[in-house]
């Protein structure tokens, strides 16, 4: 099954982006190739540009307390294993406090290396990163992978406390939906959603033997999916077949 997630609000969105930004670092990190390592760079600048928006950490930390304070209602409940709920909120609480005790945006601390900075400032230019403009990053390409490896993960520690909650959040979120298997006849499919529950997050998951690729829209009140099949002139056209597929809308 292929999994396709749809946010609700640009805050979810955001912490998508991140995630996969944060997949992908990771990655590339552990390998050994230079090309490699060249990449876990560039997905780090990217990771910085998508967390310089002043208000994530804020936003990141409100979410976490907000569900401290939900599962702390579940505590005495015969149905919920204690223990379980216990270190869930032992890692929400640890995840808030590693955030909280950083200061500024993410990545504000490499900002303030000089030469981490001149490779950001050229790396979105095609083929700025050539030998006769940066031949100093030339070198470090040539050091042992070992030695990139370790300089890479220097650089990304002041990012694992985020890295970390949003992982933490999205899990959190993912797990309080139920999947509803759900028929889109003619390969059209729509749903009002109840009034009085804000959704966050949606997820579609379709086998890919059917070759059918979901365009979905929504907002607070309606979703609608339009399934689409990628034909031989390489474009998406809609499809009149009918399709199952799961639905899962977290909260």
């Amino acid at each position: 099954m292929i999994t396709y997630e749809y946010p609700f609000n640009e805050r979810i969105r955001t912490y998508l982006r991140l995630e996969s930004l944060f997949r992908r670092l990771m990655e590339l990190l552990a390998r050994e190739d230079a090309l490699d390592h060249h990449y876990a760079l560039a997905s780090l600048f990217e990771v910085m540009d998508v967390g310089a928006r002043a208000d994530l950490k804020s936003d990141v930390l409100r979410d976490l307390e907000k569900q401290k304070q939900i599962l702390n209602g579940y505590r005495g409940n015969p149905s919920i294993a204690q223990a379980v709920l216990d270190e869930v909120l032992q890692q929400i609480e640890h995840c808030f406090n590693q955030l909280n005790s950083l200061s500024g945006k993410a990545g504000h601390q490499l900002t303030e290396n000089d030469w981490l900075m001149s490779i950001r400032s050229r790396i979105g230019i095609p083929g700025g990163t050539c030998a006769f403009d940066l031949p100093a990053y030339y070198a470090w390409q040539h050091e042992s992978s070992d030695k990139r490896r370790a300089d890479l993960q220097r650089w990304t520690a002041s990012l694992t406390p985020l890295a970390e909650a949003i992982s933490l959040l999205l899990t959190l979120l993912r797990d309080s939906g139920v999947p509803q298997k759900v028929l889109a006849p003619g390969g059209q499919y729509q749903q009002a959603l109840p009034q009085g529950r804000t959704f966050q997050l949606l997820r579609l998951s379709i086998d890919p033997a059917l070759g059918l690729i979901p365009e979905i829209s929504g907002n607070r009140l309606i979703v609608s999916i339009r399934l689409m099949r990628l034909e031989e002139d390489e474009r998406l056209h809609a499809s009149n077949q009918d399709a199952a597929f799961d639905l899962t809308l977290c909260s």
